[in-house]
């Protein structure tokens, strides 16, 4: 689908500004439109006094319309780099938008941060690996629409643990977290809030009803104490580290609760209170035999189980 009128006008006028030479083949190509909707945009803008002319390509014969953006070489590679590695580029609504704010920041540069920009490589790139795309036409945009107007949503959800199932929830955030986009939504089925895996959620559709949102629900205290994505129970874990995965602990954060300590034969104590045993019992065993759980009683014993079940599945031949 391609950009409105609007959003076009801007996007050629900005492109003009900090391109040369454009042809209307290559503009229809990036606005995803037809020629024809190209030279109607650019004849709308000459007749606003946009001084447009063509001379092997298009251009502008004054740049004048908008005063350079006050950004030095260093703050336009971090703003570029933000915006190119942005999970949202993944989303085809933030594709557009980060095109056309790209086009804008380009557009009002300096011409002396454009120079050493033309000269100097880009050194760093960053890439945010997703492991889920959101590719049902619309449903992103429903979400927010739901979100922005107090509306509830009526949603078709394929849970991993109870299959797909019809609900009314009513939602109040969307978040980027763990690789993938959730949001978070009071469903009216369970009587509490849940985390909803985008990607899993195969229809959306906003309802005439409309919700009062609860105080004190945010992104920033609805996943407090939370290992990743999940909610549970808090619960006071210890891990005892050794050898290789003892480095590795030490090595980064891992939680913003956490203590650390590393001990004299080289190990290392974790301590950490999270909300929820499922998603760290996971992190804890990706070290194997190098990480051993001092407490708590049940998630010890849950591990213990899920050895012996693992050395008689792989010692049967």
């Amino acid at each position: 689908m391609g950009m409105h009128k609007y959003d076009r006008l801007m996007y050629i006028l900005n492109s003009l500004r900090s391109r040369k030479n454009l042809s209307a083949i290559r503009l229809a190509e990036e606005c995803g439109v037809t020629e024809r909707s190209i030279y109607r945009d650019i004849l709308s803008l000459s007749e606003a006094n946009v001084p447009i002319y063509f001379d092997r390509g298009y251009k502008l014969a004054s740049d004048n319309f908008l005063p350079p953006l006050n950004f030095d070489l260093e703050e336009y590679n971090c703003l570029q780099m933000s915006l190119e590695s942005s999970p949202l580029a993944r989303i085809d609504k933030y594709q557009a938008l980060i095109k056309r704010v790209k086009a804008k920041v380009d557009a009002g540069l300096s011409d002396t941060v454009k120079n050493k920009r033309r000269f100097t490589p880009a050194s760093t790139h960053i890439e945010i690996p997703v492991t889920s795309t959101v590719d049902q036409p619309g449903l992103f945009a429903q979400i927010e629409q739901a979100i922005q107007d107090d509306r509830c949503l009526e949603i078709s959800y394929d849970s991993i643990e109870s299959g797909q199932s019809q609900r009314i929830v009513e939602p109040y955030f969307i978040v980027f977290r763990n690789r993938a986009f959730y949001f978070i939504a009071f469903c009216r089925k369970s009587k509490d809030f849940r985390t909803f895996r985008i990607d899993r959620t195969r229809k959306a559709t906003v309802t005439d009803q409309t919700f009062i949102r609860k105080a004190g629900v945010s992104a920033e205290s609805y996943f407090e104490g939370s290992w990743g994505v999940f909610r549970g129970e808090r619960t006071t874990v210890t891990v005892l580290f050794k050898g290789h995965a003892a480095r590795v602990v030490l090595s980064g954060k891992h939680h913003a609760g956490e203590e650390v300590e590393k001990l004299r034969d080289g190990s290392v104590r974790f301590k950490v209170t999270t909300c929820g045993l499922e998603e760290i019992k996971y992190w804890i065993l990706s070290f194997g035999s190098e990480a051993e759980v001092i407490e708590p009683k049940q998630l010890r014993e849950n591990l213990s189980r899920l050895a012996k079940n693992l050395s008689k599945l792989y010692s049967e031949p």
